[in-house]
C-alpha cells in the first residue's frame, strides 16, 4: 500500500499565496501596533508582601501594622565609623549637627535620632521617613540624606545610608534601565549568534525582528492580564519573561527555518516548501512549547504570588512567542523568498548536507558503541551532581548584591557596632491588657537584644524587638522562630512580623512549592511526552535524562557559586526556577529529536532513525541550545545574585542538555533499548518491504 507522502502533488494543498502571506504580515503588524501604543506598560508591585503568602504570619502581621499609625514611617540609618578606630570629638560634633540638618528631610511630625556604639567606634542618625512616598520620592529622599551626610566630613570618617528606606532606593537602582540593558544585550547575543548561524547578511534579521517584536507585545499582554486578573509581578519576573520569550522564540524560529530550508532543497514552490515544513515541525514546536507554558502554569498552585505571577507573565509570553514563530514567521519568510538565504541559496536537487554532516558521524559512532558511550555519559553528570553536595539555600539582605552598594556597607557597619537588627526591628502586635506579658516573654528570648514599645491603638499594640543576627539571615530566621514560640505562650493570637520574620515566611513558602511543584512539573512532562511519542519506555527515558540534567547542572552551579564566586547560598528560588526551565525547555530538544526519530522509523529500524534524526536535527538543536543557553547568561548583566545564579544553571544546563545528553547519552540509550524504546507503539510497522 502506498505511504502518504506529504509532498504528493495529490495531497498538495496551498497553506499560503503572496497574497496571503502580505495579509498575514500587515495584520500582525497593525495588531501589534496597536498592542504597542495603546496599552501601557506592565508596573512592578511594590507591596513588601508581595513575595509571600497571604496566610503568611508576618503578611498578617503587616496587614495588622497598617492600621496603626506610627507604622506609616520606615527610618533611614546615617551610619558613621573610622574602619575599626574610636570617633574622635570632632566626629562628634560633625554627628550631632547633622541630627538637626537631617531633620527637614524626615516625614512630617517626626524627628530624627542619633545613637553612639558602646565601643565609640561608630554613631547613627535614624530619619524616618514615609511608608506612603512613591519609589521615586522615597528615592529622592534617600539620595538627598547621603549628599547631606557626605558633605564635609572630616578626613578619615566614613557615613553610609542603610535601613529598609535605603535597601529599596539600592535595589530599585539595579533595575534602572535594566529592561533597555537587557534587550539590547539580548538582542546582540541572538544578532550574533543568528548571523554566525545562516552565515547570510540578511537572513537573521527576519527572526530577530518577528521575535523582538514578540517580546514586546508580550510586556503589553503581560500587563493587560496584570490588570484583569489581579496577580503581582517585580521587575525581575518582568526580565525573565522577555529572556524566555527571546530564548524559546528564537529556538521555535531556528527549527522552522531549518526545517523549511530543507524542503525548499525537494521542492520547486516555496510555497509547498513551507506548507511541508509546517506540518512537519509545528506539531514538535506545539508539543514543546505547550511543555512549557503548562509547566509554567503549574506555578499557579505555587503559594508565593511571586512565583504565581511569574508564571502567568512567562506563560503568557511563550505563548506569545509561539504564535508570532508559527504564524508571522512563515508569512515574513515567505514574501522575501529563496534569495533570503544568500549566499547558500537552496535548490531543488541539492543533496541534504546535514544527512553525511558532522552529526551524521556523530550519531553513526553513538550508536556503533552505546555501552561504553551511556557509560561515560552517566559517569559524567555524576561527577557534575556531586557538586551539590553542602548546597545551602537562603541568602541575606545584605547577600543579594554582586556587588556591594552602600545600604550593603552600611548594614555590615551597623551589625558590627550595634545590635545587627536595629535597623529593621521584628514587630510582634499583641493586645494591650498582654502586652507586658508579651514584652517580658519576647525579651527572655536568646537572640533578642531589646525589646521597645511602639505603635498602639485601642485594641493592638506594637512591640519592636531588636535582634542581634544580622537581618534575613539564617541565624535571624532561627531567632524569629523561638520568638513565635514565646510569645505565643503568652497570648496565642500574637503575631511577629517584619523583614526577618518575611524571610523566615518566605524560605516556608519556597520550601512548600519545591515540594508540590517540581512533581507537577514532571507529571506534565510526562504526559505531553506520552501523548506526543505513545511511548511509555521513551518518555520515561526522557524524562529521566532532563532529571539527570538538571541534578547535574545544579551541582556544577553550586560548585561554581561556593569556590569561584564566592557566594554563600543559592537564593530561596533558584532551584525551583532552574528545575522548571531545565526540565521544561530541555525537553524541548528531546521532542525534537525524538519526534524525528519516529518519523525515520517509519521505514528504518530504531538504531539507525536515531542516527538519522540526530544528523539531520543536530546542527539546528545544537545553534538553538547555544543561543538558547547564551540569552539566559544574558541575566548575569544585572548586579542580583538570584538572576545571576539563574543565568549560569539554566545556561550550563541547555548546554549540558544540546551537546551531552540530547546528542550522545540519548541516541546511546535508544540504541541499547531498540525497537522496545517505542513501546507500546510500533512505529516500524509502516515500513516498506525491503
Amino acid at each position: 500500500m502506498e505511504l502518504f507522502d506529504g509532498r504528493n502533488k495529490e495531497a498538495r494543498r496551498p497553506w499560503h499565496t503572496r497574497r496571503t502571506s502580505w495579509v498575514v504580515l500587515v495584520a500582525a503588524l497593525l495588531l501589534s501596533g496597536l498592542a504597542l501604543s495603546l496599552v501601557a506598560a506592565a508596573q512592578a508591585s511594590t507591596d513588601p508582601a508581595a513575595a509571600l503568602p497571604d496566610d503568611a504570619e508576618s503578611t498578617l502581621a503587616l496587614r495588622a501594622q497598617q492600621k496603626l499609625p506610627a507604622t506609616a514611617y520606615a527610618p533611614a540609618f546615617a551610619v558613621f565609623d573610622r574602619g575599626g578606630k574610636p570617633l574622635t570629638a570632632e566626629d562628634r560634633q560633625v554627628i550631632g549637627g547633622l541630627v538637626g540638618a537631617l531633620r527637614p528631610l524626615a516625614a512630617e511630625g517626626q524627628k530624627t535620632f542619633p545613637a553612639f556604639s558602646d565601643d565609640g567606634e561608630a554613631a547613627l542618625i535614624g530619619v524616618p521617613l514615609s511608608t506612603d512616598l512613591s519609589d521615586t520620592a522615597q528615592r529622592t529622599a534617600v539620595e538627598d540624606i547621603r549628599a547631606q551626610v557626605a558633605a564635609d566630613l572630616p578626613v578619615g570618617l566614613d557615613a553610609n545610608v542603610t535601613g529598609g528606606p535605603a535597601f529599596q532606593t539600592d535595589l530599585g537602582a539595579v533595575f534602572d534601565g535594566a529592561d533597555v540593558r537587557l534587550l539590547l544585550t539580548t538582542v546582540g547575543v541572538v544578532a550574533l549568534l543568528l548571523l554566525l548561524t545562516y552565515r547570510s547578511p540578511w537572513l537573521w534579521l527576519v527572526p530577530l525582528a518577528v521575535v523582538g517584536t514578540a517580546d514586546q507585545v508580550a510586556t503589553k499582554l503581560v500587563s493587560l492580564a496584570v490588570d484583569a486578573f489581579g496577580f503581582s509581578i517585580d521587575e525581575a519576573t518582568i526580565g525573565i519573561t522577555s529572556v524566555l520569550v527571546f530564548g524559546a522564540g528564537t529556538n521555535y524560529a531556528l527549527l522552522l527555518i531549518a526545517r523549511y530550508r530543507e524542503e525548499l532543497r525537494l521542492l520547486e514552490d516555496r510555497y509547498d516548501a513551507m506548507r511541508v515544513a509546517l506540518s512537519q515541525a509545528a506539531p514538535a514546536i506545539l508539543a514543546s512549547s505547550s511543555t512549557v507554558v503548562l509547566a509554567l502554569l503549574s506555578l499557579g498552585f505555587a503559594v508565593s504570588p511571586s512565583n504565581r505571577g511569574l508564571g502567568f507573565s512567562a506563560a503568557i509570553g511563550v505563548v506569545t512567542a509561539v504564535v508570532y514563530a508559527l504564524v508571522v514567521l512563515p508569512a515574513a519568510l515567505l514574501i522575501f523568498g529563496r534569495g533570503l538565504f544568500w549566499p547558500f541559496v537552496p535548490r531543488p536537487g541539492q543533496a541534504e548536507p546535514t544527512r553525511t554532516g558532522f552529526w551524521s558521524k556523530v550519531g553513526r559512532s553513538v550508536t556503533a558503541r552505546p555501552v561504553p558511550v551511556a557509560i561515560v555519559s552517566l559517569l559524567v553528570l555524576g561527577v557534575l551532581s556531586a557538586g551539590a553536595v553542602g548546597l545551602r539555600t537562603g541568602l541575606s539582605q545584605t547577600e543579594q548584591f554582586r556587588a556591594k552598594p552602600e545600604s550593603v556597607v552600611g548594614q555590615q557597619v551597623l551589625g558590627a557596632h550595634f545590635a545587627a537588627g536595629s535597623s529593621e526591628p521584628t514587630a510582634v502586635l499583641t493586645t494591650p491588657e498582654r502586652a507586658d506579658a508579651v514584652r517580658r516573654a519576647a525579651a527572655s528570648v536568646p537572640g533578642v537584644s531589646s525589646v521597645r514599645p511602639g505603635a498602639s491603638e485601642a485594641n493592638l499594640v506594637e512591640l519592636d524587638a531588636v535582634l542581634s543576627a544580622a537581618p534575613e539571615s539564617a541565624a535571624s530566621s532561627a531567632v524569629v522562630e523561638d520568638l513565635r514560640a514565646a510569645v505565643r505562650q503568652v497570648d496565642p493570637d500574637a503575631l511577629v512580623g517584619g523583614t526577618d520574620a518575611q524571610a523566615l515566611d518566605a524560605k516556608t513558602a519556597a520550601t512548600r512549592d519545591q515540594r508540590v511543584i517540581l512533581p507537577l512539573i514532571l507529571g506534565i512532562v510526562m504526559v505531553v511526552l506520552l501523548l506526543l511519542l505513545r511511548s511509555v519506555v521513551a518518555a520515561v527515558v526522557l524524562v529521566l535524562t532532563v532529571v539527570a540534567t538538571f541534578v547535574a547542572s545544579l551541582g556544577a552551579g553550586w560548585f561554581a557559586f561556593s569556590h569561584w564566586f564566592g557566594f554563600p547560598a543559592l537564593d530561596l528560588g533558584v532551584p525551583l526556577l532552574s528545575f522548571l526551565f531545565l526540565v521544561a525547555l530541555g525537553v524541548d530538544y528531546n521532542i525534537f529529536l525524538a519526534t524525528r526519530a519516529r518519523e525515520e522509523a517509519a521505514t528504518e529500524d530504531t538504531r539507525t532513525s536515531i542516527a538519522t534524526a540526530l544528523a539531520v536535527t543536530g546542527g539546528v538543536i545544537t545553534s538553538a541550545g547555544i543561543l538558547l543557553a547564551a540569552v539566559f547568561t544574558v541575566l548575569g548583566v544585572l548586579p542580583l545574585i538570584t538572576l545571576t545564579q539563574i543565568g549560569v544553571i539554566v545556561g550550563f544546563g541547555v548546554l549540558l542538555d544540546t551537546l551531552l545528553v540530547r546528542s550522545v547519552l540519548v541516541p546511546a540509550l535508544v540504541a541499547l533499548i531498540g525497537e522496545r524504546f517505542w513501546w507500546p507503539g510500533t512505529p516500524g510497522t509502516r515500513r516498506r518491504p525491503r
